[in-house]
């Protein structure tokens, strides 16, 4: 499965020029892991950190000149660094398989003479077998390019080709190439790549959302704001009853002050869930539940998915939540996750509770520098932090105590 290695944003509000992990321009950063939690002031750029996937992500199903005006981002200008006149830039590093040779995907968005936003560049290179320098196998420049057809081949920085070169030549230079190429099989790499994308999980849950009655309609999935939490609910219990059963069991023992969780399916065929609570004897819907019980349980709802989204981000779940029960989302989101490469989570943080239960190769930290923008610097590198670790302290407390960050 898929895995992001590392990441550079460039020109993106404070996040001028930010790297995390190992990225195609930065060979001797460490590999990012499963989990990536990214804490710091209030400020400092988590918040534009968390809306870089969500841009990324609307980038990719509704263009870059929506993208740019969606969820009150106010334009690109108001989106680009202050002061600079380059691009905004994205670079995502990441692998199909641990054993696979790793992809990079490049996209940089500007302003054409009218001030609309449009795609500049755009483009895919993987590093050739038993070879170092990797090979473009999609260049897009202005809408006009080429792709590689098949598994195999690209064009070096000489113009040296292998493979079967096709030429491109877009009709729409506000969405991204991979967009049309990837709905095309003979562009496998580039529909592997799309799917990657397309199967991102960003959560913006909403306990307001979630008490909504939705109509009868199974799905597997929870959307961003958990509006369909009872769908998903019936989706489960209609795949396997007794799997889901256990599944509840296992939850309910996560969330404070209730005995039982079991589905009910009402006279329209729509699925709620009824939470027993400690002392009550009547059931709780889950429309009546508090918000905090309905956040941890959606929580716990998304890590048991039968097949997992293979990247998932979630800006502070710690909104809304008991601080106690941090340290036991953050390490069931760590068991859960294993040593496997099924699926990657990134968190924004303001809670060291919940950065209590991680490594410090996990937690990067975003700080503004004199300039007015952020830098990034994960939590190992800075010094004594490791050592400490090592020796039993816990990181969320060094963070507090101000060891780092």
């Amino acid at each position: 499965m898929a895995r992001i290695e590392g990441i550079q944003i460039k020109n993106y509000g404070v996040l001028k020029d930010v790297v995390l992990g190992k990225t195609f321009s930065n060979q001797s950063g460490k590999p990012l892991g499963n989990l990536t939690a990214v804490i710091g002031s209030c400020g400092s750029g988590k918040s534009t950190m968390a809306d870089v996937f969500g841009f990324i992500s609307d980038c990719l199903r509704i263009g870059v000149e929506d993208a740019c005006e969606a969820n009150n981002r106010g334009g690109f200008e108001a989106l680009r660094s202050i002061g600079s006149e380059e691009p905004i830039s994205f670079e995502i590093y990441y692998r199909e398989k641990n054993n696979s040779r790793p992809i990079t995907y490049e996209l940089q968005i500007d302003i054409d003479k009218t001030g609309r936003p449009y795609i500049l560049e755009e483009r895919l290179r993987q590093r050739v077998k038993d070879k170092g320098w990797p090979l473009s196998f999609l260049y897009i420049k202005k809408g006009k390019g080429y792709a590689f057809i098949g598994t195999e081949g690209g064009q070096d920085e000489n113009g040296v080709i292998t493979g079967e070169k096709c030429d491109v030549d877009l009709a729409d230079i506000r969405r991204p190439g991979i967009v049309t190429l990837g709905a095309m099989k003979q562009y496998n790499r580039i529909e592997r790549f799309l799917d990657f994308l397309n199967s991102w999980y960003l959560c913006y849950f909403s306990p307001d959302a979630a008490r909504q009655m939705q109509t009868s309609m199974p799905q597997s999935y929870l959307n961003r704001t958990g509006n369909n939490i009872n769908n998903v609910a019936q989706f489960m219990y209609r795949d396997n009853p007794k799997i889901f059963e256990k599944v509840l069991e296992s939850i309910q023992q996560k969330l404070p002050g209730i005995t039982k969780i079991e589905p009910k399916k009402l006279e329209t065929s729509q699925m709620v869930l009824r939470f027993f609570e400690h002392g009550f004897d009547k059931p709780i819907y889950s429309n009546r539940m508090s918000d905090g019980t309905l956040k941890l349980f959606a929580y716990y709802l998304l890590l048991h998915e039968k097949n997992p989204r293979q990247f998932v981000f979630m800006e502070e779940p710690e909104n809304g939540l008991y601080h106690h029960f941090l340290d036991d989302l953050a390490g069931e989101i760590k068991s859960m996750l294993g040593n496997t490469t099924l699926r990657q989570f990134f968190v924004t943080t303001h809670s060291p509770f919940f950065v209590n239960a991680l490594t410090p190769d996990d937690v990067w930290v975003l700080k503004k520098g004199e300039d007015g923008f952020s830098y990034a610097k994960r939590a190992s590198e800075y010094e004594f932090v490791k050592e400490l670790a090592e020796e039993g302290v816990a990181l969320g407390d060094m963070w507090y105590s101000k060891y780092f960050g």
